[in-house]
């Protein structure tokens, strides 16, 4: 039997987190949990370190290392070591992002919420881990930096044998369903040959409904997605059609797609998860379930496929499938991160961090949800997009247009 694959998860409390490590509770003769990582629920941590038999955890809120919940893990963890490879447990934003060069693991999932999985997501790389990447930011922020790494890794896993015989080289796995949808259509296929790729939304909870109808949305109205369970900023975005923006500049980079190959499809039962469009006018659908646990096994699994980690879709009781066009009219991020992925360079950083910090302020009701898209457009028009050079230009950026935006909210 094959070796286990050694698995880090970064933000394992988060919905993509715990769903990660639900595969491998399904599958625990395939995979290992060698590393976990969290923001600041070191109690959830610690359950997991102790069900999974982890011996490297890291916290990213260095203020809690003194607390009573920190000790405790760390004895644990004292208890825990041995000669032969000493248990750690770290605190900060830069022991989450060491745990992607901890030696014993494979691959590295990519979890974290917002622009700070970026910096992660290319340490991984740089190591020469395989990235299963959930982090959307990373691509649409760095997608001209990852890229570049990713297609390296992939070079060296053909080269030392890691790569399947066939198909890509599995360097970058998006966990995601839309991307992770258009992965497995393209399997087997030329690249020449593929005329059009169809991301699909849900609509979010607000469709159809007119900009008027959405000036005094709440936060609980927002978060009530119709038909994914996600985090409180995922699902903002979902509603506001930022998501699909996003996803539309992920898709770019992943699959070297121009701007004018790729659309957004509503469709609202979620059952389709993309599609893909042949210049013979063919088209492969991706449907199944709408549970996230099976674009995460696929991206742990690849290529091979394992046993379902839910029940299949029964296609006898699924009913119709609805189509509709998105309107970035009345939901105006869609047409501003279309545009910020147009543009390219810096304006995405920009765009992206106008946007985490708008959804934040609504959030926590300091402004309205049409302020959201508003507040994103203002700082694209205050920047002045420059070519992507490094991390630290656009970690730079990233800190100007949350200040621009901050200021934006506090003057409404």
């Amino acid at each position: 039997m094959s070796a286990k694959k050694r698995i880090v998860v970064l933000g394992s409390s988060g919905s993509i987190g715990t769903q990660t490590l639900d595969v491998v509770r399904q599958h625990s003769d395939k995979l290992e949990i060698v590393g976990l990582a969290l923001g600041t629920r070191i109690d959830v941590l610690e359950a997991q370190v102790r069900e999974f038999g982890v011996r490297h955890a890291a916290v990213g809120d260095e203020s809690l290392r003194g607390n009573p919940a920190a000790r405790s893990l760390a004895a644990h963890l004292a208890l825990a070591d041995d000669a032969e490879t000493a248990a750690t447990l770290e605190f900060g934003q830069d022991a989450v992002v060491g745990l992607t060069g901890i030696p014993e693991a494979d691959i590295v999932v990519n979890a974290l919420v917002g622009a700070a999985g970026l910096r992660a997501s290319y340490e991984t790389l740089r190591a020469g881990k395989v990235l299963a990447l959930a982090n959307k930011e990373s691509l649409v922020v760095g997608g001209d930096l990852i890229m570049p790494l990713a297609a390296r890794v992939d070079e060296e896993r053909r080269a030392s044998g890691a790569a399947p015989a066939t198909g890509p080289a599995g360097a970058l796995m998006p966990i995601d369903s839309e991307h992770g949808a258009i992965y497995q259509c393209l399997l087997g296929e030329r690249m020449e040959e593929v005329s059009k790729l169809w991301v699909t939304a849900s609509g979010g909870p607000f469709r159809g409904r007119t900009r008027a109808d959405l000036a005094d949305i709440t936060p609980a109205q927002a978060l009530a997605h119709p038909t994914w369970n996600m985090g409180a900023k995922i699902s903002i975005d979902s509603s506001t059609l930022m998501n699909k923006g996003l996803e539309i500049i992920e898709a770019h980079h992943l699959f070297c797609m121009p701007y004018d190959k790729i659309e957004v499809v509503v469709q609202p039962q979620s059952a389709i998860h993309s599609m893909v469009e042949f210049s013979d006018g063919s088209v492969k659908a991706h449907l199944g379930t709408t549970d996230m646990r099976i674009p995460i096994q696929f991206a742990l699994s690849y290529p091979d496929r394992w046993d379902a980690p839910v029940k299949p879709m029964d296609f006898r009781t699924l009913g119709s499938l609805d189509f509709a066009a998105p309107d970035a009219d009345t939901f105006r991020c869609l047409a501003l991160a279309r545009i910020a992925g147009e543009t390219g360079g810096t304006l995405p950083c920009a765009m992206n961090a106008a946007n985490e910090v708008a959804v934040a302020a609504f959030l926590a009701e300091r402004c309205a949800y049409l302020d959201i898209a508003a507040c994103v457009e203002a700082v694209m028009e205050a920047h002045d997009p420059q070519s992507v050079e490094s991390l630290e230009q656009l970690e730079e950026i990233d800190a100007w247009a949350r200040r621009t935006a901050e200021a934006w909210v506090a003057a409404r």
